[in-house]
């Protein structure tokens, strides 16, 4: 909770900058490196000095704020921050226990393509535990305190009537424990019977002598902004400039010649965002042809194109663009 004091302590300094759109930003973590050369690709000109969590903004009256990625829904829920990029997860674990109303809460503007990774419920591979219900009235180790909760009372609600005190839950026999950091050692170390943890590659778990045995959300990094934004022409423009840079690192542009006759598979292979651009060229009976193509799909594409009479097949990357 220290953690949550400075961080509010600095949304306290800010209210100086009340001419500047406010936009959080990881500090640290997992999603940092990405957002930042999400930013960069956005011509979001900054320079952040010695390590300060606040960097103006040079060519746009906005505000960096660099913040713990799991603080950021709390700001941007209470309109205290305008925008920001966080987890999915992190959203969750904040609405879970502050539901969003008409007024507060969140809004998801854009998936941002990185950060994939699930949460997932992990026991000790050579244990007995087969089923999230086997850890129902154990001890269960997690930086997602609200919804480790929120599951495990679902579990336990299933299994039997509880009985409901003054506040309009029932009990809980689960036993949940808050760990900051290092929660795959929990089990190891004798401190819970399972946890609650994010895995992307799964590495870290199997090193951890873990096995996932339920998955409670997927998540990836996301664009939220507030309820209450304080400039929302700048908030549809820089949401319109990450789109596009997303855009950009997904797709590549796939020029090819083709004969006329050869024109309708051609494009099957290649229909593009919306359609493929056709330019006739001099040579009679061909054709140019123009298409968007998934980048991890290109060398599938290109040996398609080839099986069906495309020639001169080129591909460019993509450095930015703006499409629906």
């Amino acid at each position: 909770m220290a953690g949550r004091r400075e961080s509010f302590c600095l949304i306290d300094e800010l209210a100086s900058l009340n001419d500047r759109l406010l936009f959080a930003v990881p500090k640290k973590g997992r999603l940092n490196e990405s957002a930042l050369n999400l930013l960069a690709g956005s011509d979001i000109q900054f320079h952040r000095h010695n390590r300060l969590d606040i960097a103006l903004v040079k060519n746009h009256p906005l505000a960096l704020v660099f913040l713990p990625a799991s603080d950021i829904p709390v700001f941007v829920g209470q309109g205290r921050v305008d925008l920001g990029i966080t987890g999915r997860d992190q959203v969750a674990e904040h609405e879970t226990e502050k539901p969003p109303t008409d007024t507060t809460g969140v809004v998801e503007l854009l998936d941002l393509d990185f950060g994939r990774c699930r949460l997932q419920v992990q026991v000790p591979e050579r244990g007995d535990i087969l089923e999230p219900e086997q850890l129902v009235g154990k001890t269960i180790a997690t930086s997602f305190v609200n919804l480790a909760e929120q599951y495990f009372r679902d579990l336990e609600n299933k299994e039997q009537q509880n009985v409901v005190h003054g506040d309009g839950k029932p009990p809980l026999k689960t036993t949940i424990i808050n760990l900051g950091g290092s929660v795959e050692t929990a089990c190891a170390l004798g401190v819970a019977d399972g946890i609650l943890d994010l895995v992307e590659s799964g590495e870290t778990m199997r090193v951890a002598g873990l096995k996932a045995i339920s998955t409670v959300i997927e998540t990836t990094a996301v664009l939220i902004k507030s309820k209450h934004v304080s400039n929302p022409r700048l908030v549809d423009i820089i949401t319109a400039r990450i789109r596009g840079v997303i855009s950009a690192q997904k797709y590549v542009l796939c020029t090819y010649n083709v004969e006329r006759p050869k024109l309708d598979a051609a494009c099957k292979v290649t229909p593009g965002k919306r359609a493929p651009t056709i330019t006739a060229l001099e040579e009679p009976g061909w054709v140019a042809v123009q298409s968007m193509v998934e980048r991890k799909r290109i060398a599938l594409v290109m040996d398609e194109l080839t099986a069906v009479g495309a020639t001169d097949i080129l591909v460019m990357k993509i450095d930015n663009s703006r499409t629906v």
